[in-house]
This record gives C-alpha cells, structure tokens and sequence, in this order.
C-alpha cells in the first residue's frame, strides 16, 4: 500500500510501543509523516535517553517519504504538545491520519480512513473519522460505520477545515455555560450532563492536563458528528507503567481485539446519529463519577466480556 494521505505520529519517551506502531505504519508507506514530539521532564533524567530513542525510530523510514517533525526540547505536557504540535500539522497539510505511541492500528484502519476523508471532506456534519469502537462485541450492523456525538481519538483522522474550530483552553465555555447549550446537546440526561459540564469546567481551570475533551467541545459547538467503524480497527496497547493518563493495565479498554475491515465499504443511506450507540458509550464509557459499586460491577462486565470475546474468536478463527 502506498498510502496518499499524511500521517501523525505522535511520540514521547516509550520507544518500545512507538516502534510497534511505527511497523504498522511502514506497511502503509504514506508519502508524508509528520511527527510530534514532546522533550524529556527535567524531574526525570531518564527521559533524556528515553526521548532520544524514540525520536531515532523515525530514522528508519525507508520507503518515499516527506519526513517533517516538530521536537520540543523541553518537556510541555500532553495539552500544550499535542494541541500545538496539531495545530503545526494543519498548518502543513488539509488532512491528515493521527495515531499516537501506543496506538496500534489495523492495517486496514489506514484505507478506512483515507476513503472517508475523501467522502466527507466538505461535509461539515462529519468532524472525524475515529477507528476505535469501544462496543467490541457489535458486530451485527449491515453498514461499515456510523455516526456518534463521541468522538474516539485512538487512532483518528481529520481536516483543517475541522480543526480550526479547536482551541484547547476552552475559552468559549463561560459563555455557552450559561446557557442550555449543553443541556439540549444531552437532551436532558442528568447524569451525563453532569460529567460533561464538570469535565469542561475543569479543563478552562486547567485543572486536567489533557487535549482530547477539547475535540468534543469543538466538535459539539460546530454540530457535527463523529464516524465510528462498525468494528474495532485500533488497540490501545500503552495501559499501565509508562502511560500519562492510562496508568491501569487492567482498564476494560486496555488492549482491545482490533478487526479487518472489509472493503468495499458499506455506507449509512443518511448521516444521522446512532442513539443507541452514545447511550452504550454514556454507560460504559462515561465512569469517573458513578458510585464506586457501580465501576467495580463495569469493571468485572468488561473483563467476563472480554473473555467471552476471546473465545468467540478463537472459535470462529477471526483474526485479530
């Protein structure tokens, strides 16, 4: 496959993740790589050799390829990094494929996502293109995707045209507040609503060192939606010692089966939001502020059903 659409990496000091998803992107050849780079922390010295094994995995591209990156030399945090190091990417090009270091992709996520960027690439209804489904065991659609008010950015793709609304310190949401804005985009559901409004409010705190919220925030003030693949096409493979963010190697969304998708793709008659979807996302997904009861139940679901999963699996031969 000689890949037209540029693809992100984004890598930080975990050379071992980053050079499995290198790999996967080799396979790809796309003809231009942009990647970010966060520098070391000073509170950590082993992060100077980290970092500096990381970035020498890029060397290894040896295929035709535009090859521009964007290195800090000191250390910025997940916020800063990736929404300035994005922000430089939609600079350079219109489009583009995102995968971070311990995001390993499908081969077949790379061809999803480059035939959908070309389907709605001025379809302002559609924000990104996401190959994760955190519903592993859906596989009874008859279309290969559909269309969510959450987006998934484990492994994504989208536009400048998008991104341009993107501003990672949230500095509309006093404004919007104050209103039912957020109210009518949940329909009323209180819970959901509490999560989100206290999720928002502490990012424009900066009380969470994070980026991605920010993409739902954007993309909910524009009114367009998310494609989500009718099957998972990416495994998070960073849980656990080394991670920011994703510390429990045990997470129901660690490690996650990924799927082929088959082409040609089978597209949705009419870009319209799968409800039924977002409420298995707002019940599954959505956990920090349920009771702890609550989260430990989740937590044995996710792993019986991951087990029940594996075995279909190996039953039915599916490949991984």
């Amino acid at each position: 496959m000689n890949l037209k659409t540029p693809v992100v990496l984004i890598i930080f000091n975990r050379p071992e993740t980053t050079e499995k998803v290198f790999r996967e992107i080799a396979k790809a050849k796309p003809s231009k790589l942009l990647v970010i780079a966060d520098g070391p922390r000073e509170s950590r010295p082993s992060d100077i050799k980290k970092c500096q094994e990381t970035r020498n995995i890029i060397k290894k591209v040896n295929w035709d390829c535009e090859i521009l990156t964007n290195y800090s030399e000191k250390n910025l945090g997940p916020r800063r990094r990736i929404s300035t190091g994005l922000d430089w990417v939609f600079n350079q090009v219109e489009e583009a494929i995102i995968l971070e270091d311990d995001i390993l992709p499908h081969f077949s996520f790379f061809q999803f996502c480059e035939e959908l960027l070309e389907r709605y690439r001025y379809d302002k209804n559609i924000a990104l293109i996401s190959g994760t489904n955190l519903q592993i065991v859906r596989r009874n659609s008859s279309y290969s995707y559909y269309f969510s008010r959450y987006p998934q950015i484990w492994g994504w793709a989208s536009w400048r045209r998008f991104w341009k609304h993107y501003d990672v310190d949230l500095k509309l949401w006093p404004e919007f507040r104050e209103t039912s804005w957020l109210e009518d985009i949940l329909a009323d559901k209180r819970t959901v609503y509490r999560y989100w409004k206290n999720v928002f409010d502490s990012v424009y705190q900066n009380k969470l060192n994070v980026w991605a919220y920010q993409v739902s925030f954007a993309m909910w003030v524009q009114g367009a939606m998310a494609v989500i693949p009718s099957i998972n096409l990416v495994s998070n493979i960073g849980f656990g010692v080394g991670a920011t963010n994703t510390r429990n190697k045990w997470h129901k969304f660690s490690n996650l089966k990924k799927f082929e998708m088959r082409f040609p793709l089978s597209h949705p008659p009419e870009i319209l939001r799968d409800k039924s979807i977002d409420k298995f996302v707002e019940k599954y997904s959505l956990t920090p502020f349920k009771p702890l009861l609550t989260r430990i139940f989740l937590f044995l679901f996710c792993w019986l059903r991951r087990c029940f999963v594996e075995q279909f699996c190996k039953k039915y031969k599916i490949k991984n």
